[in-house]
């Protein structure tokens, strides 16, 4: 059970500047690990990461300390018929018509706004440019919160993704992401109170107003899952769009496909989830002892599920290590559900919430960049290189293109 030597450790800068290969090792070797620094144990095999999610021998206990500290009480730590009527209060605004109607309009404008910002440049970084802004102002909007705060709504869920990446117990990282907690309620419980008195036709009112089974959500209840949706979904999204620029991009074949059939975006971003997921470590804690990989994990344990490993296991996957949007192992109409047959989303009961508003998103993102910039391509020299360890996904992605006019904007009488 214990890690043969030669697996660098999840703190390691080994292990930051390549864990796919330390992932290999582990799967292989050591499919269960005792990691003393953090006191827990790492699953690194896709079996037994899914069994995690979907056993209820795994709970979310750990979120008490992992989330609770920055974002409040959340829908992540419910069990039960309490979790069951959180989600489907919060659930509606991420699927059917919310989403198709008052929310794609909203991602299409802040995809637009940000491709005129840089189409007649003739060069970007998609990843400074676009992708860390485009999902934190779609949260925000559909929040319907200032669009000048969006930096300050930035800010805040970078410290709270440093927080829950905070493997190492930095306490300064501690410390902001406790800040950021205070400094989030300030800013929403105000915003909150005026909408619970004018309600509006925004994300932010329809929870205010949202019942299920007599049971309404309370400010603080308000607050956490906002909290949580613009650090889940800001940097997940973020992360996920730059990724599969990234891949699409190192394979032009692929992208030449993708760009002459946009029905294959979805098998491009089912792909990217599996092959460069954005969250590598979602963590759970054992209710009793498990027997699991070959040991048994003692109950209260905290679990790190490797999916960046689980993702690339050869058990699961043909050629594992390879980007292929045509694979026939990965099920796409299934991808962003919770029967899909990858782990960047989780599975189970906690599957993300917001799947869906992410698969949106991205469509419609890649779709409006293919469309405007025919002859996207990396810049020479600047091949794209992934950064983090809790989460993942290029530092820049510099790319070249045709400068293209801005689109003269229609008069209106």
């Amino acid at each position: 059970m214990d890690s043969a030597p030669q697996i660098p450790d999840i703190l390691s800068p080994a292990f930051a500047a390549d864990p796919y290969s330390a992932y290999r090792l582990m799967r292989e070797h050591a499919p269960l690990i005792r990691h003393e620094a953090t006191g827990g144990y790492l699953l690194s095999r896709y079996a037994d990461v899914e069994r995690a999610f979907k056993d209820p021998g795994f709970t979310t206990d750990n979120y008490a300390w992992q989330v609770e500290p920055v974002h409040g009480r959340t829908i992540l730590q419910l069990s039960g018929r309490e979790h069951a009527v959180r989600r489907a209060l919060v659930a509606p605004a991420f699927r059917g018509v919310d989403l198709r109607e008052k929310f794609l309009p909203v991602i299409e404008r802040n995809a637009r706004e940000l491709l005129d910002g840089f189409r007649e440049d003739g060069e970007a970084d998609l990843v400074g440019q676009f992708a860390t802004r485009f999902p934190v102002g779609v949260i925000a909007d559909m929040l319907g919160l200032d669009r000048a705060d969006h930096a300050r709504f930035h800010g805040w869920y970078t410290s709270v993704i440093a927080f829950l990446g905070n493997l190492s117990g930095d306490p300064e990282v501690a410390a902001a992401g406790e800040r950021t907690r205070v400094e989030f309620a300030e800013y929403l419980f105000p915003v909150i109170a005026a909408r619970r008195e004018n309600p509006g036709d925004d994300l932010l009112s329809a929870l205010c107003t949202a019942e299920v089974d007599g049971t309404r959500m309370s400010d603080e209840d308000i607050k956490a899952f906002c909290s949580l949706l613009l650090a889940a979904g800001g940097e997940t999204t973020d992360k996920a769009v730059a990724s599969l620029f990234a891949n699409l991009l190192t394979h032009p074949e692929q992208l030449a496909a993708v760009r002459a059939d946009r029905t294959l975006v979805d098998r491009a971003f089912a792909e990217t989830l599996r092959y460069t997921p954005p969250v590598h470590m979602i963590m759970r804690q054992t209710a009793a002892d498990v027997d699991i990989a070959g040991g048994t994990i003692p109950g209260g344990s905290t679990v790190t599920c490797l999916i960046g490993a689980a993702n690339r296991d050869p058990d699961r996957y043909a050629h594992p290590d390879t980007f292929d949007i045509f694979r026939d192992d990965l099920t796409t109409t299934r991808a962003f559900s919770a029967a899909a047959d990858h782990l960047a989303f989780a599975l189970g009961r906690h599957f993300c919430v917001g799947a869906l508003l992410a698969r949106a998103e991205v469509e419609t993102g890649v779709n409006l960049l293919l469309d405007a910039l025919p002859d996207l391509r990396l810049a020479p020299g600047h091949p794209p290189q992934e950064r983090g360890v809790f989460t993942r996904g290029p530092a820049r992605l510099p790319v070249r293109f045709t400068p293209v006019r801005r689109p003269a904007q229609t008069a209106r009488g």
